[in-house]
């Protein structure tokens, strides 16, 4: 095995200013991006012929981003080597009519994203940000990045049963956020309000797509700041890895593979959208790269028989007080290297052949890595993983950071395990 890799915290703290800069998924793939393009990848539309040349591109659809790198003298059926991951977050999300109020309180009406924890959502200072679409069909991003909105938690002197009979919270009575006092609700005051803020004219949003995050920084914790507090890290952790192993291996001479970064939105609700996993958008990029180079479908069938991916995620990390929950013998840990998924009812991709590619890039790049498997008395989560596998017949294996508080307004992992995802992806895609 190689040697381990010396740990990096300038990666870490680059991390921590792509997560408090990408509010949403908008904002998530048009910083990555900016990374890229620092790279030397540049945008494509879909709309345009793409032509055959080498170098860095990427396509952007909404709260996606493909990206991919095509080496000198690559051949048409060259397989791909392809990182996957997630933009979105479980949140709350404005409604199409967000004004409203109740007992002399102004409220924004809002509609619960994913599986979010509900309670790290009450009391918490919130932003707002996300994408706005203008009447000549052009869009905007939007970013209310200060104390806005506040969703307040019943007193105990109100609710004396919440210590024995625990915290129950109605998705629809209890988590509509308050930001300001009055009874004068009028409806477009909300959007009155981000279009001052965006520096847009009155009336000119027809459509929006906002959420709500948490202003509060991404921080190092602990005595010797070993771990890492912050917002997002199911999945923008992998989606900042992702980017950066691939504007690295973008630099590497004689690639064997095509890599590829695949981030996707719409993960925490099934990816069935235009811009999820489940939908048609990276079989079409594949496709489109292997005929722009002058390939045939025979050529696309080969290139993705060789093609391999990494779906990354986030995953458990056992936990201190609730280490039961956990299967007996298999404990991630904070600290320790990536963790590879295994399920196998197919809820994570992973088999024989996909561990042995796993194992491979993290013994080349000196990275750690652990394996985790849900205890068998519990339901398993999924990814994009099977997903992917299905949809394209891809060989796919399921790995992450193993993490606590998942789903959590706030999540919390090991400040060095970022790190040595990036290194061990970066190892998978250069081959």
């Amino acid at each position: 095995m190689s040697a381990p890799v010396r740990f990096d915290r300038g990666h870490t703290d680059d991390l921590m200013t792509y997560l408090a800069a990408s509010p949403s998924p908008y904002h998530a793939v048009a910083n990555a991006a900016a990374k890229l393009r620092e790279a030397g990848f540049r945008e494509l539309s879909e709309t345009d012929a793409w032509d055959a040349s080498a170098g860095g591109r990427y396509v952007i659809r909404g709260g996606a981003l493909i990206a991919w790198f095509v080496p000198e003298g690559a051949a048409p059926h060259t397989p791909f080597r392809i990182v996957g991951a997630h933009t979105d977050s479980p949140n709350l999300r404005v409604k199409p009519l967000p004004d409203t109020g109740s007992q002399g309180w102004r409220q924004v009406a809002v509609e619960i994203y994913g599986g979010p924890l509900l309670n790290s959502w009450l009391d918490r200072d919130l932003g707002l940000a996300g994408r706005l679409t203008l009447r000549d069909g052009s869009t905007r991003l939007v970013n209310v990045d200060r104390p806005l909105l506040r969703v307040p938690q019943l007193a105990i002197h109100m609710d004396r049963s919440v210590h024995t009979d625990g915290l129950k919270l109605d998705q629809q009575r209890h988590m509509q956020p308050v930001w300001g006092l009055g009874d004068d609700v009028a409806e477009g005051d909300l959007i009155a309000f981000v279009e001052d803020e965006a520096g847009l004219e009155r009336g000119s949003v027809a459509g929006w797509d906002l959420m709500t995050h948490s202003v509060e920084a991404p921080a190092y914790l602990g005595r010797d700041r070993e771990l890492l507090a912050g917002p997002r890290m199911d999945n923008l952790l992998s989606v900042h890895a992702g980017t950066a192993a691939l504007a690295a291996v973008a630099a590497v001479d004689d690639l064997p593979y095509i890599p590829v970064l695949a981030a996707f939105d719409h993960e925490e609700t099934g990816s069935q959208s235009d811009t999820g996993a489940d939908g048609p958008l990276l079989g079409t990029v594949l496709e489109r790269s292997v005929l722009a180079r002058g390939g045939s479908l025979e050529d696309r069938a080969r290139a993705l028989a060789g093609t391999v991916c990494l779906s990354s995620d986030t995953g458990h990390s056992v936990h201190p007080n609730y280490a039961e929950r956990h299967d007996p013998t298999h404990h991630p840990r904070a600290g320790g290297g990536p963790i590879l998924k295994v399920n196998v009812n197919n809820r994570y991709a992973t088999d024989g052949s996909g561990r042995a590619v796993f194992v491979d890039a993290c013994e080349r790049a000196g990275v750690p890595f652990q394996s985790f498997v849900s205890n068998n008395s519990m339901p398993c989560g999924t990814t994009i993983g099977p997903i992917t596998a299905a949809r394209h017949g891809i060989r796919t294996v399921d790995i992450g950071v193993a993490i606590l508080s998942m789903h959590s307004a706030r999540e919390l992992c090991a400040a060095d395990d970022p790190f040595l995802l990036a290194g061990a992806l970066a190892a998978f895609l250069q081959g």
